[in-house]
């Protein structure tokens, strides 16, 4: 044991410190998991393909042609992916804000999950694009200029990934016990979390404005000068959605880092989203019912793809709605939970009816993503959670924060 009398010099500090870090990197739980044992073969056959991918373009992993360069890995990874992690600026929005100190306790876990969630996505563009090392064009401004909404989407991406990256630091510092790193970052919290619910609210929109420019290109059922606005009110419940799923799943698989104290409280956090999502859903299918009246697309319904859109819109905005409010009125978690699922669904039907399925829907050759897609799409998912896993099991997260924290305080 040291004695407190005697200074520790700062190389000591850092081997210290060092050596903490290694010791974390270890695995720490049963190794043989149901999880393991399906994502280990995935991320291991996935990053071969990456590797393809880079080798030989493209093309050698994806069926994208001219006609149709962006496919599941926009479609999915980023513009779905963006939306599902739109509950980040949405609970700091309502708890910084708002002071609905009530959700305070989840705060944390959203924040890295939208953290991770955004620079995963971002790895994944990086999939997408035919020249990977240009990926620093849309930054700067360069070839198109900056009226384009690429530069505008890069740098709110950018930008939000710092301001999330802040807002999760504190964490970091606690895990370190870094005590005064920890209360300079804690004071750039609330200026960290305007910054980002600002620029959530633009790239949020700024997706659907990426979508403005193909009018030629999607139905007529999915398009429409408001994609924008349509594409940030249902992120609001798309992202809700996602808290209400992964909380669930969390407070069982980390159940023992959790105080009796959150765990009496999920209950009524679950609720009180479920709320939250039946008001935004309302927003969102009265918007986009006024989007179709005034399109006057009635003649749309009695096609094939008209159907579809009756699907999307009845069965996975609609029903998960009237799920929401009867959840809330009756106190039924159950009825909260299965419609929380039923939206994260709509959300990744909505999206890909929009950039896939929708678009050019009229080709002579559709597009239908590879296989080797789809497993490159599982593994940044898989790697996704696997690295959030890590985060939970050794930070502050779930769990209380150190003891010298409240003292603080």
């Amino acid at each position: 044991m040291n004695n407190p009398a005697i200074p520790i010099s700062k190389d000591k500090k850092e081997e210290s410190t060092f050596k903490f870090i290694l010791s974390e990197l270890k695995p720490k739980g049963k190794f043989f998991t149901p999880f393991n044992i399906i994502s280990i073969p995935v991320i291991l056959l996935g990053v071969v393909l990456i590797v393809i991918r880079f080798i030989n373009g493209i093309g050698a992993v994806t069926n994208l042609t001219q006609e149709v360069p962006w496919g599941l890995w926009i479609g999915f990874d980023v513009v779905t992916g963006v939306a599902f992690a739109g509950g980040a600026y949405v609970l700091t929005f309502m708890v910084y804000i708002l002071n609905m100190h009530k959700y305070h306790s989840i705060v944390r876990v959203t924040v890295l999950n939208g953290f991770l969630a955004y620079v995963f996505y971002a790895g994944a563009l990086l999939l997408d694009l035919g020249r990977p090392w240009n990926v620093v064009n849309p930054i700067i401004g360069n070839s198109f200029g900056t009226s384009s909404v690429l530069f505008l989407v890069a740098w709110h991406f950018l930008l939000y990934m710092i301001a999330q990256l802040i807002e999760f630091s504190p964490a970091v510092a606690e895990w370190l016990g870094a005590k005064r790193a920890r209360k300079i970052l804690s004071g750039m919290t609330i200026a960290a979390v305007i910054f980002g619910i600002t620029l959530s609210t633009l790239h949020q929109s700024g997706l659907g404005a990426l979508y403005l420019m193909a009018k030629d290109k999607i139905h007529p059922l999915w398009y429409s000068e408001f994609i924008p606005i349509l594409f940030f009110v249902s992120s609001i419940f798309a992202g809700l959605s996602m808290v209400i799923f992964e909380g669930s799943i969390s407070h069982k698989v980390f159940s023992k880092q959790i105080s009796k104290k959150n765990h009496w409280a999920q209950k009524g956090i679950v609720i009180g989203l479920a709320k939250i999502c039946a008001g935004a859903m309302f927003a969102y299918f009265f918007l986009q019912l006024l989007v179709f009246i005034h399109g006057k697309r009635w003649d749309l319904l009695n096609t094939p793809m008209g159907y579809w859109y009756l699907i999307e819109m009845v069965g996975f905005v609609l029903l998960p709605m009237m799920l929401f409010v009867y959840g809330y009125k009756k106190n039924s978690i159950f009825t909260v939970k299965f419609a929380a699922i039923l939206t994260m669904l709509g959300i990744i039907l909505n999206r890909l009816n929009v950039t896939v399925i929708g678009f050019r829907w009229d080709a002579a050759v559709s597009y239908i993503p590879s296989w080797m897609e789809i497993v490159v799409t599982l593994t940044v998912i898989f790697t996704e959670i696997w690295i959030f896993r890590w985060v939970i099991n050794r930070m502050p997260v779930l769990s209380d924060s150190p003891e010298w924290v409240k003292d603080e305080k």
